[in-house]
């Protein structure tokens, strides 16, 4: 991938892990266009790179995703690549009830419904495109889940296997189909502050960018990278190392 001549629409764009991205590709010299709940957020990453695109929406609705997707065809018609990066991470405890059932519902339609609509909404416009792709952001717990959140362990397993579906189907197309599998980032998934440890952002997307110019469709970083090339074996291990504790 050419890092500087393309049209991005990322998604969760205005911060963590897609803001990083959006940071990159904009620096390249790509036009970038990006989403979020929260225009403070977009407007601040408009003040940070100049000519930046950005649309309010809430991916959990089905009529925001239409929307976006009409918006970004009729708005930024160049648009050859779509980067599925938004996403929430909740803590379940199956045993103590249903808890906040709305919560559930919305992880599940932000982190796995939203990418696999809006990869069905922008296929056909990307198809007409040159150098197209699909990138869908997933995670290391795609391949081995921490169970204390199983709802978004889940859904990052699922959009791994439709990624690969995916890119099976596209394959006679112009449409690549890339996967990116961050490890935990130092980010605000799940909340401010609820997700302050793992890889600092910036170290990340410095290490998956050379990856997505050199052409590789699938990529990993840090414990991401060890988990989607282990054996069963090892990943039976690393599950039971990682759930230790309840």
């Amino acid at each position: 991938m050419n890092l500087s001549t393309n049209t991005v629409l990322i998604t969760g764009g205005g911060s963590g892990i897609g803001l990083a991205l959006a940071t990159r590709f904009h620096r390249a010299g790509s036009t970038v266009a990006i989403c979020g709940r929260r225009e403070d957020k977009l407007r601040e990453a408009r003040e940070r790179l100049p000519g930046l695109l950005t649309h309010v929406c809430d991916l959990s609705r089905p009529e925001d995703r239409r929307g976006l997707a009409a918006w970004v065809v009729s708005e930024v018609p160049s648009v050859n690549v779509l980067v599925n990066n938004a996403g929430v991470q909740h803590v379940l405890r199956i045993e103590e009830g249903e808890g906040d059932w709305g919560a559930t519902q919305e992880e599940i339609a932000i982190n796995l419904e939203a990418p696999v609509h809006l990869a069905t909404l922008l296929a056909p416009h990307l198809r007409q495109q040159q150098h197209s792709a699909i990138i869908n952001v997933t995670s290391g717990l795609a391949f081995t889940p921490l169970a204390r959140v199983p709802v978004y362990s889940a859904t990052k397993a699922a959009l791994h296997s439709f990624t690969l579906s995916l890119r099976h189907q596209l394959a006679g197309t112009p449409i690549a189909v890339i996967e990116i599998a961050p490890p935990a980032v130092d980010t605000d998934l799940g909340g401010p502050g609820l997700h302050t440890f793992g890889v600092n952002v910036d170290e990340f997307a410095d290490a998956i960018m050379p990856r997505l110019a050199a052409g590789e469709l699938e990529m990993g970083y840090g414990f991401a990278e060890q988990a989607r090339r282990a054996s069963r074996h090892d990943l039976d291990t690393v599950f039971q190392q990682m759930n230790q504790q309840r």
